[in-house]
């Protein structure tokens, strides 16, 4: 485990994605779904709602059984138990996934506490030092039921750092936060990866947070790997669904929900 003062992992590993498919009750959720994640990159998964994205993310942090195919990081299954003794690997979860009955400090020390990181003085000088990094030292004897949304988003980030993630994930990092907030916690997620390296894959439907700090990115639709590129890659999709997911178009006089309810017929 690196040192208190700076508890970021100075090695960070890539992520081998090999024709993946995952079913739940025979319906096919991923569908022969192949990506790379280079070391210290920011690599952005966007796509429309119920695309896969999020299961795809729950298989690189080991919480799914791929159907069949193989996640790999670097040359570790991240459904092995063995591998969290070689890698270290945080995930940011959508609800943020805090403990209400804890503080704010209470919430980022537990995982240290639990699994016997340290003294009880290098815990707090790692709490600490993670809070101070996302601006939340006046935070700590809070309660999660006191903080706003964006708070809650930051305090769950800090959570993840404490364990010094070579590996960062982040699921919707932005969903239920206001435009400003949202610009915040993705400016977040880029200076986190500039001050640590760490590797981050961050899923996201946010097009803003995807064009403002992507290294490359992905579209999953469907359950299917559409198109991967840097961000110039995506200027002009020739593809007309990854044209109308990233730049769609507001038509009050044939209305989506109207060609929906034709679809259902």
């Amino acid at each position: 485990m690196a040192g208190t003062t700076a508890p970021f992992a100075k090695k960070t590993f890539g992520v081998t994605i090999e024709k993946l498919c995952k079913s739940f009750a025979r319906v096919p959720v991923l569908k022969d779904v192949s990506l790379e994640v280079k070391p210290g990159e920011i690599f952005v998964i966007m796509g429309p709602s119920g695309s896969g994205k999020s299961v795809l993310l729950r298989h690189i942090a080991g919480l799914e059984l791929p159907t069949s195919g193989r996640v790999r990081i670097g040359d570790f299954d991240p459904s092995d138990p063995a591998t969290r003794q070689q890698i270290r690997l945080a995930m940011v979860f959508q609800a943020g996934a805090l403990f209400n009955s804890l503080t704010v400090y209470d919430n980022l020390a537990l995982y240290l506490r639990e699994h016997r990181l340290g003294s009880e003085g290098q815990i707090r000088e790692r709490v600490m030092h993670a809070l101070q990094i996302l601006s939340l030292e006046k935070a700590a004897l809070q309660f999660p039921a006191a903080l706003s949304g964006g708070m809650k988003k930051r305090v769950a980030i800090a959570r993840a750092l404490v364990t010094g993630p070579q590996l960062l994930l982040y699921d919707e990092p932005t969903s239920e936060l206001d435009p400003v907030m949202s610009a915040t916690i993705t400016e977040v997620i880029a200076a986190l990866r500039d001050q640590t390296s760490v590797t981050t894959i961050v899923v996201s439907h946010d097009r803003d947070l995807a064009l403002s700090i992507a290294d490359r990115m992905a579209i999953i639709i469907d359950g299917r790997i559409r198109a991967t590129g840097v961000i110039a890659d995506f200027a002009h999709p020739a593809d007309p669904d990854i044209a109308n997911f990233l730049k769609p178009t507001i038509d009050l006089k044939n209305p989506r929900f109207k060609q929906l309810e034709n679809d259902h017929e």
